[in-house]
Formats: structure tokens, sequence, C-alpha cells
């Protein structure tokens, strides 16, 4: 095979993702994600000191549907963020590094941010 057509590694027409890849790449987007969205409370802040009718408008964005869209991927995000960097501080020491344990600390990571979160809409809910 010619050197300048060989597939890229992994090949990406036959690589099939992985929870672990997934949970990696998840990671990292959330990461981004709790970034750019930490931006937004300077933004909420100045509405705060600009008066009444600056923050009215915010809080109109923010109650609409999507505003509640992005306020809950941002929870969602931090507590996945939280959780699996819960799980790498783990890694860190050495512990779960055994492909079933791998798995199950994923699964758990997943389930433990959404039942976070869930919790989270409840409170402010109430």
């Amino acid at each position: 095979m010619n050197p300048a057509h060989r597939p890229v590694s992994p090949h990406l027409q036959i690589y099939q993702p992985q929870i672990t890849s997934v949970l990696s790449i998840t990671h990292r987007a959330t990461g981004v994600f709790l970034s750019l969205g930490l931006l937004f409370i300077p933004c909420w802040l100045f509405t705060v000191l600009a008066g009444p009718q600056q923050y009215a408008a915010l809080q109109a964005h923010l109650g609409a549907w999507y505003g509640q869209l992005v306020l809950v991927a941002f929870a969602f995000s931090f507590f996945y963020h939280l959780c699996n960097g819960v799980r790498h501080l783990f890694w860190d020491a050495g512990l779960g590094f055994s492909l079933p344990v791998v798995y199950r600390s994923g699964y758990a990571t997943l389930f433990v941010s959404v039942i976070l979160t869930l919790l989270s809409i409840y409170i402010a809910q109430s």
C-alpha cells in the first residue's frame, strides 16, 4: 500500500466507539462547556448592577425553554465533570484499572451524574 494512501489510525471508517473513549471525549467537552459557562457569571452580575429592567430581561431568557435547557446542560456538565474527576483521582492512586472496573465506574459516573442533575432540578423547582 502506498504510504500516502494509508488509513488514519485508528481507521475512522471501522472504528467502534467504546464507553471509555466516549466518556473521555465527554469529559473534555464538559470541561470546555463549563469554562465557557463561567463567562456567563460576570454577565449575570452586570445585569444585576445594570438595573431591574436588564435583570428581568435576563431572567426572562433563563426562564424560557432554551434558557432552562442551557441551565440543565450546565448542571449535568458540572456533575459529570465532577464525578469523572473523582474517578480519575482513583486512577491517579492506582485503583480501578481492570477493564470490568473501568466499565462499571464509567456507567456509575453517568448514573450518578444524571441522578445529581435530576436532584438539583427538583431542589431548584421547590
